[in-house]
């Protein structure tokens, strides 16, 4: 990389990526030989970033935690809102920056001391955001190990309850996080299954880094999300809803997102699929949307969509 300060800084995004990086594969990935490396390093140690180094034939480069926020400089107020407002978009409050905002949010919450953590931390414990969605509230240090541990093609060990079986132990190579329908998904290898596998982030607890990297493979396809979906549609849920919605479809996506698929009909309106286990949900989005609809399935939501109609007549009385 010819432009010095361009190297500079992608020597400085790497650093914030992994938690330790072998020196020979962080010179690689700059194209740089391991004696200009060194003098980059020694530039960002004059800089104010605290950067340790291992010698030896194992040696590498590790960014110290909380002394620094790179490339920001941040007052600590204006660190403290920029990490609840991450936390309050990756629980969907800012359709389709969920997953963006849990990849800065795991850089952010890396690089903080521990007391704006700990402030983080009380602000988030005794605040309700109003997240229209109704989605599983889900742990912010869930949501970043996992997201860091895909990022630093580093081993993961956690506990997963299944919808259906006890809780046991799971060890994965992490490759992926995923937003979809209201709830987030961690895609993984799975070792001791050899194959890939899937796991809502609520039914996971206790994710630890274990510290063993690993070379990423390839997930069948390369599309995350199109794997997700493929895989979800052979899950059985409780209720398959299809609903025939007389609007445009960038109306109802521009609402649904990720919740549903929307299918566009050459007779005029749309034909809104969903896949889940709770009927009060499309109830909710054929309110919202106030356009004409006609239910073809399940017959319980045609029996919900009644009741619901029949008690908003009565409130309206």
């Amino acid at each position: 990389m010819a432009n010095t300060s361009a190297r500079m800084l992608r020597l400085l995004s790497l650093l914030q990526t992994h938690r330790y990086w072998p020196g020979s594969e962080l010179a690689e990935r700059l194209e740089v030989s391991a004696r200009t490396l060194r003098r980059d390093v020694d530039r960002l140690r004059e800089l104010g970033y605290p950067v340790d180094a291992a010698r030896g034939v194992a040696g590498g480069y590790q960014l110290q935690a909380g002394a620094a926020m790179p490339p920001l400089l941040l007052d600590d107020e204006e660190a403290v809102a920029i990490a609840v407002g991450l936390r309050s978009a990756a629980a969907g409050s800012v359709a389709g920056f969920e997953e963006t905002s849990v990849r800065a949010l795991a850089k952010v919450i890396q690089l903080l001391p521990p007391r704006l953590r700990r402030r983080i931390d009380a602000l988030q414990a005794v605040t309700a955001p109003g997240v229209f969605g109704g989605g599983p509230v889900l742990d912010a240090f869930t949501l970043t190990t996992c997201a860091m541990a895909c990022r630093g093609e580093e081993r993961l060990r956690f506990d997963y309850t299944p919808r259906q079986g006890e809780t046991a132990r799971r060890h994965v190579e992490p490759h992926r996080l995923v937003s979809l329908g209201r709830r987030w998904y961690l895609i993984a290898w799975d070792l001791d299954r050899g194959d890939w596998r899937s796991f809502r982030l609520d039914r996971l607890t206790g994710p630890q880094p274990t510290g063993a990297r690993f070379r990423p493979r390839d997930l069948p396809g390369g599309d995350p999300v199109r794997w997700l979906r493929s895989r979800m549609r052979t899950i059985p849920n409780r209720y398959a809803v299809s609903v025939v919605v007389r609007t445009d479809v960038a109306t109802i996506r521009g609402f649904v997102g990720n919740w549903g698929e929307v299918e566009e009909l050459p007779e005029g309106g749309c034909r809104l699929r969903m896949n889940i286990d709770d009927l009060g949900w499309p109830v909710m989005v054929l309110g919202v949307l106030n356009a004409p609809f006609t239910v073809e399935s399940p017959d319980e939501l045609r029996e919900q969509v009644r009741r619901a109609g029949e008690t908003l007549l009565r409130g309206a009385a």
